[in-house]
């Protein structure tokens, strides 16, 4: 999904967009480029971007249900049983039931999955390195710190659209 926030310009209020001041054209133009160096690193593991995030979440806490993969990445509840169905598929996960409520089923990494995490890790730590290599060590903890605070912004609701 792209967002646009245009820049506002001149005295009379007038919105004028620039794609080169508008935070929300440049961020995603970045993001977009890290997923693509991204894909490119982790393709021969036989990963992806769009199982990416779900390794790390079960890499980090291993044995997630579906519904809180889903609130941790915040997509759609459809999207991710695709991505888990293709994660199985490809055996990089397993679902088991939980043995503290025998309703919902655990995903839990495969032994390929585990695996994999070292090398990924690398891939993206790679992918950060080269992305953020013109910045000095403050530049990067300034970008970094400032791009955490914007999105605490959007996670407290002061960041989301207002309704029409």
């Amino acid at each position: 999904m792209f967002i646009c926030i245009a820049s506002y310009a001149g005295l009379s209020g007038a919105v004028r967009f620039s794609k080169d001041s508008s935070a929300g054209y440049l961020v995603n133009d970045l993001a977009r480029r890290f997923a693509a160096a991204l894909q490119a690193r982790i393709k021969p593991l036989g990963l992806s971007t769009g199982v990416f995030p779900v390794m790390v979440q079960l890499w980090e806490d291993d044995g997630l249900t579906q519904t809180e993969l889903v609130r941790r990445i915040g997509v759609e509840q459809a999207t991710m049983a695709n991505t888990l169905a293709r994660m199985q598929r490809d055996g990089l996960i397993a679902r088991r039931r939980s043995k503290a409520d025998g309703r919902v089923q655990e995903i839990r990494l495969t032994d390929r999955g585990k695996s994999l995490r070292g090398p990924a890790i690398d891939a993206a730590l790679a992918v950060n390195d080269t992305a953020l290599s013109s910045l000095s060590p403050e530049e990067r903890e300034q970008f970094l710190g400032l791009m955490g605070k914007i999105i605490r912004t959007f996670d407290d609701g002061e960041g989301a659209a207002a309704d029409d």
